[in-house]
């Protein structure tokens, strides 16, 4: 059997609680995503009417109550009487219009929207700014105050280094050429002084310009390694980021291809007319209907893939849950607001009239969304939760009960039908009045939690060739073709369960077989006996499946079956399997048995 996941959906400010289940952990997981997000658009809802009923009132009581604005005030509540009438006006039209809402729509499940297209939510990490690196200093670039050289350049057209010649020195030759030379020998003098002076301080600026050059070149040395350490830094954090955020756009990306994957594959499950995607397609079409938030929305389904009959559990409205209000009218000298229920026949009218109208609509939604022919026919049963106000307990029934035939039901103009008529015609089961909410048995219900299905136990491993199965003690008898059937039908996911010992010719075990053509519910019957089985027994057996609401019937025995028993079961869903039948299962699972009628019966004690 195929492994179910459930997940618990709760709204604390609605007060709702639902359990979604599947078989598909990812379908399961969308559903339920999507039906806590139309909860929580529910609740939005409801807190901003509160919030501006509020508004409203609050603005009111800070008027100045001027005669003007007194008067402005009974306008204003005027106005809103009459919005609260319209309003009131609008949602009983929408109650009475529930059905024809529903036909103006197409109702098929929209695979591709059902698929996640979000996109990944965390933005792309900026990418990291660096710091500057310094520049590196050059030794003609250094930028200092150089020592001037104190004194200018002995310049030999210099005034000092030209002799005075007197009157002597131009009559005397040898006196003037001895004052040009000392003349001459001052400026080389001074002019050699100046050089080395020169030198002296081009010197000491060059050291001066080294050593400038040296401590900015150091500085540069030190702040380098400190910018590439830092920089390095901002790119590994930054490569870092990039890298998480590639990480989770991937997971991102591959939750959405998984989910999106599990939609896929429970659509090509629908298509193949798989029962649990049928029943899971079913319901995303009901859970996509519209109701008023107060209704409660709940569904159980079935789906009978033998005869695709689709069996639906429907929780219905209770009379409370409708709106009653027909007017609402406002009395300037109380200064109130005085509403207007609608009668107590009216209201009972127009619930009966919305419960026909849900039955009709599911229905119709149902068949309208069937694009793959799943289903032959539908069976609603409407149920609705209340309190008894006998007992004061809460109590659930089901009111009303209809099987619709697809093809039947698809010729009917739902425009213009009376509901109630439209219901009776197709045969449908109701309270007569449905707002007393009196219970009805339902037309058809199965349900794989049946009350008499007790633990199975293992016998087939105490068989051998000389184990006799005419004798075997009849308990026995019945777990063992529970056991065979179980690994007859464990191939395609069945299970099979028995039934308390009864001796009562009742149901002695019961299989659900998934297959998508043969499978469904199917009662067995296990006879233990040494004469032939005559033909009361297989009427017995038709009787059972029909009472059971199964697809099959299946009776096996020790024995054989009179021509009668045959001829009976000629053209019915049963399959009546004898001895050799019988012994040919055991050995194909792997197991060996006699069957020895005359041996039987004289263990049991029988005449021979």
């Amino acid at each position: 059997m195929l492994p179910r996941y459930t997940v618990e959906v709760s709204h604390n400010g609605l007060g709702k609680y639902r359990v979604v289940s599947g078989t598909d952990h990812y379908v399961v997981q969308a559903k339920a995503k999507a039906l806590q997000l139309s909860w929580d658009e529910e609740y939005s809802r409801k807190q901003r009417k509160e919030h501006e009923k509020n508004s409203k009132e609050q603005e009111r009581r800070s008027r100045i109550r001027s005669r003007e604005e007194r008067q402005q005030d009974v306008e204003d509540k005027l106005e809103e009487a009459a919005q609260r009438t319209e309003d009131a006006k609008t949602e009983l039209e929408q109650i009475q219009n529930t059905l024809r809402s529903a036909l103006k729509l197409k109702h098929a499940v929209k695979w591709e929207k059902l698929k996640r297209t979000d996109p990944y939510p965390t933005p792309e990490p900026i990418a990291p700014s660096y710091r500057e690196y310094p520049y590196e200093p050059k030794p003609d670039d250094i930028k200092y105050q150089p020592l001037p050289n104190p004194e200018p350049e002995p310049q030999s057209g210099d005034t000092r280094y030209k002799p005075s010649l007197g009157f002597f020195d131009k009559l005397v030759k040898s006196r003037a050429e001895k004052k040009i030379q000392t003349a001459n020998e001052l400026y080389a003098n001074e002019h050699a002084a100046w050089i080395e002076r020169a030198q002296q301080i081009e010197a000491e600026n060059k050291k001066q310009a080294n050593e400038l050059y040296l401590r900015d070149r150091a500085a540069w040395e030190e702040a380098v390694p400190k910018v590439q350490i830092e920089n390095q830094k901002r790119y590994d954090a930054g490569v870092a980021a990039i890298n998480q955020w590639n990480a989770g756009r991937l997971e991102h990306e591959q939750t959405l291809a998984k989910e999106n994957e599990a939609v896929e594959k429970r659509k090509a499950d629908y298509e193949a007319l798989l029962p649990d995607a049928v029943t899971d397609y079913c319901e995303l079409v009901l859970s996509a209907s519209k109701y008023p938030d107060n209704f409660p929305q709940d569904f159980n389904f079935e789906y009978i893939t033998a005869s695709k009959i689709l069996v639906i559990d429907y929780s219905l409205p209770a009379p409370e849950h409708l709106p009653d209000l027909k007017e609402v009218k406002y009395v300037k000298a109380k200064d109130e607001f005085v509403e207007v229920s609608l009668s107590e026949s009216e209201s009972n009218r127009n619930y009966s009239n919305l419960l026909y109208q849900i039955c009709l609509r599911t229905i119709y939604e149902l068949f309208d969304a069937d694009i793959v022919g799943a289903l032959n026919a539908v069976v609603f049963n409407g149920w609705v939760k209340s309190i008894d106000k006998a007992t004061g307990k809460i109590t659930n029934g089901c009111l009303l009960s209809v099987e619709a035939k697809k093809e039947e039901f698809q010729d009917i103009n739902l425009n213009d039908v009376d509901p109630k008529t439209c219901f009776k015609a197709l045969k449908g089961v109701g309270s007569s009045q449905l707002h007393s909410l009196t219970p009805i048995p339902p037309v058809l219900n199965i349900s794989r939690e049946d009350k008499r299905f007790i633990a199975s136990k293992e016998v087939a491993g105490q068989l051998d060739e000389r184990f006799n199965l005419a004798a075997m003690d009849w308990e026995d008898f019945e777990q063992l073709i529970r056991e065979l059937f179980q690994q007859e039908f464990n191939k395609n996911g069945g299970e099979v369960k028995v039934t308390q010992a009864s001796r009562d010719g009742g149901v002695d075990a019961v299989a659900f077989d998934p297959d998508p053509i043969h499978g469904g519910k199917i009662v067995i019957q296990a006879k233990r006996y040494t004469n032939t089985v005559g033909v009361g027994f297989v009427r017995e057996l038709w009787g059972t499946v029909l009472n059971e609401g199964a697809m099959k019937g299946i009776l096996i025995t020790t024995t054989d079956y009179g021509p009668d028993a045959y001829e009976f079961a000629k053209g019915k869903p049963l399959t009546l399997m004898n001895g050799a039948n019988l012994l040919y299962l055991l050995e194909k699972h792997g197991h060996k048995a006699k069957i020895d009628i005359k041996e039987a019966k004289l263990i049991l004690g029988e005449k021979v």
